[in-house]
């Protein structure tokens, strides 16, 4: 729907809510007024050693916004902010947020992507070239999945006790859950040697079971018909058409006949247009990769039958991500 008048000017200061929404987790505002005998500005500023006119500042944007209600002088947390900004929380966010704030810079700087074509900060930031940035990143991503996997792993029908590869499995997130449900599924998950570092520490519960390797799935092979499943989760929206086929080709490579491909991406329609979510990642992914962007579900299924893959299948997942669900099957 075209935009009106008013909500362009909206449009246009809409980054304020995000610096506030970022600066309040950095100073672990909402954990401190949950934990607060007397959460007023004054008395949080001297626990966060703020300012407080600052600080009061900051916590009336939070209300204004809608992530804090304010009595008397008296700020406290509403049920969402409960429940995802304080660290520890049932639903914590925290470390997923911790992603969009370091991405906030390059956003500022999206009219040099668009005259360059080229991405406005190098990729190995975050993919081991800043330990600090790297493991945010991991940890973010970590965050991330625990919200999403929970829903998705029970959606991918593994057989029962079944080998698994998790190609780009980041910090081994979705192989722990995976591991969790059935007790004698095993996993070898594979990724960039920094992020493979951080895997190990939160796959430990599952050590043994959970395997996970330091390596490149744009290059490496593995043991030809030795696993039941290939997951490729929230990771091929930053490569090319054509490196896509060939990751899928060489996943497919080490499938047994019959086992199942499953690829888990935020994904448009035809157009690239809708949902806005995920037309606006698109961005985000060019802005921090040399080939980020978001596919359709439709450009999906030529891939993977490119890759010898058949019985094509896709479907979205449970809110609030716009994600889906593809599978594709190696014939017997």
């Amino acid at each position: 729907m075209a935009l009106q008048i008013p909500q362009i000017v909206e449009l246009a200061s809409a980054f304020y809510g995000s610096a506030v929404l970022f600066a309040a987790l950095e100073l672990d505002a909402f954990t401190a007024i949950q934990e607060a005998e007397e959460p007023t500005a004054e008395a949080l500023a001297a626990k966060l050693g703020a300012d407080a006119r600052g600080l009061r500042l900051l916590l009336d944007g939070a209300v204004a916004v809608g992530l804090l209600t304010k009595a008397e002088g008296r700020y406290a947390l509403t049920e969402a902010s409960a429940a995802t900004l304080v660290r520890g929380a049932p639903h914590d966010l925290t470390r997923a947020i911790a992603y969009n704030r370091d991405v906030y810079p390059a956003w500022g700087r999206l009219a040099q992507l668009v005259r360059t074509g080229r991405p406005v900060e190098a990729p190995a930031l975050h993919l081991g070239e800043d330990a600090e940035r790297t493991r945010r990143f991991a940890l973010a991503m970590h965050g991330r999945a625990l919200g999403i996997g929970r829903a998705i792993v029970p959606m991918l029908g593994l057989p029962k006790g079944a080998r698994v590869l998790d190609l780009a499995g980041g910090p081994g997130t979705y192989a722990l859950l995976m591991a969790r449900q059935d007790p004698t599924l095993t996993c070898d998950t594979v990724d960039l040697p920094a992020i493979a570092e951080v895997a190990k520490e939160i796959t430990a519960p599952c050590a043994g079971r959970v395997r996970c390797h330091a390596g490149d799935y744009h290059r490496d092979t593995w043991p030809a018909a030795s696993y039941d499943a290939v997951t490729l989760f929230g990771c091929l929206h930053q490569e090319s058409p054509e490196r896509i086929v060939d990751i899928l080709r060489r996943a497919a490579d080490a499938l047994r006949p019959g086992g199942t491909v499953y690829v888990l991406d935020l994904m448009t329609g035809p157009d690239h247009t809708t949902p806005p979510f995920s037309a606006l990642f698109a961005i985000n992914m060019a802005l921090t990769t040399e080939n980020g962007w978001v596919f359709s579900d439709a450009e999906l299924r030529g891939w993977m039958e490119a890759a010898g893959l058949t019985g094509f299948s896709c479907a979205p997942v449970p809110p609030p991500m716009p994600h889906a669900l593809a599978r594709a099957v190696k014939p017997v």
